[in-house]
């Protein structure tokens, strides 16, 4: 029994502190306008994507993360639009965030080889939490007449709240190398419940991969099995993670192994809840690609929490009108392991 209320009060703490960062996604190639609003417009296809995010579903009421984002290049204009929805879920409150964000992209050749793309995020968020969830120690009370009411002053300075977020980033890729920088909630929205200040620190990425190709013979073959090495380093106030990892794919199945933590800070107490390792697994087609991973929680939260499951959908669709004199993707979209 002790052993259960000392780690239900380390959970507590745990999740006061991580619910003072955004939540993110393992599977961070496919939610890249989640990590960089440069990735907008980076294929020629309209591209439509899914994120499903369950952290610790062995908790009531843990982290429950969904993304869908939306972006297309606009050739002619040499830019990229997206349009970016998240809505993330925690505790037993149903503390809710909800965005909703505008990206753009405009895209600088450097060289036949090379493209720079800097981009911009304009966003509005909304945070709430369910009143009627929530217990104050006055509700404790039973009276006659059955009801439970409250005179806690906290009650009455609860209510919604919406902010205005922006971002940026820079990407420099080719058709096999990418690297990139974002800096996410510029402005330092306030997003207080409490009619105070709890401003969202900002929160910077660096994040660069590259697909090493299997065979390079002299004859022409249907599929090539490659390899994709890569890493995401965020920080974001007192919290900083790294991420590496590295993709195999045979189309059209991809196998990932992602490792995420920092070894020299697995014992801090801003960094005792983030190490993971990550075995991601895929199926991709040419408009098509859908992935699972399951994240095995490795720091002192141990396999009681349930690690995290996490779905990705992605769709490529392209115009009509093009399909006929579509031209084969001069710089192909990154990261990705789409063809």
């Amino acid at each position: 029994m002790m052993k259960t209320w000392l780690f239900i009060l380390f959970f507590c703490c745990i999740a006061i502190r991580v619910m003072g960062q955004d939540p993110h996604f393992s599977q961070y190639y496919a939610a890249p306008l989640y990590l960089n609003p440069a990735f907008a417009g980076t294929g020629n296809d309209h591209r439509f994507i899914a994120n499903y995010r369950n952290q610790w579903p062995n908790l009531a009421n843990g982290f429950v993360t969904y993304s869908f984002s939306y972006d297309y290049n606009i050739q002619d204009l040499r830019s990229g639009v997206g349009l970016l929805v998240g809505v993330d879920k925690a505790g037993s409150a149903n503390l809710r965030s909800t965005s909703v964000g505008f990206l753009y992209s405009y895209k600088v050749q450097l060289s036949n080889k090379w493209m720079l793309t800097p981009g911009l995020y304009f966003g509005y968020g909304q945070r709430n939490i369910d009143f009627n969830k929530l217990v104050f120690g006055d509700q404790l009370e039973f009276r006659n007449d059955g009801q439970v009411p409250t005179t806690d002053p906290t009650f009455g300075n609860l209510g919604s709240t919406a902010y205005f977020d922006f971002g940026a980033g820079l990407l420099m890729y080719n058709k096999t190398f990418w690297a990139g920088f974002s800096a996410q909630h510029i402005n330092e929205p306030n997003r207080s419940l409490l009619g105070e200040e709890s401003k969202i620190p900002v929160k910077t990425s660096v994040h660069a991969g590259v697909k090493i190709p299997l065979y390079n013979g002299v004859f022409k073959r249907d599929r090539i099995s490659t390899l994709a090495p890569s890493f995401v380093y965020q920080n974001q106030g007192s919290f900083d993670q790294l991420d590496v990892g590295l993709h195999f794919l045979y189309e059209p199945v991809m196998i990932g192994v992602w490792y995420r933590g920092i070894p020299i800070q697995q014992n801090t107490k801003d960094n005792v809840s983030q190490d993971a390792a990550v075995l991601i697994l895929g199926l991709q087609f040419d408009q098509l690609e859908i992935a699972y991973s399951y994240d095995f929680t490795i720091s002192e939260l141990g396999s009681v929490s349930g690690g995290a499951h996490e779905v990705s959908l992605k769709y490529l669709m392209a115009l009509s009108f093009r399909n006929k004199t579509k031209k084969k993707d001069k710089f192909i979209p990154c990261p990705t392991f789409m063809k």
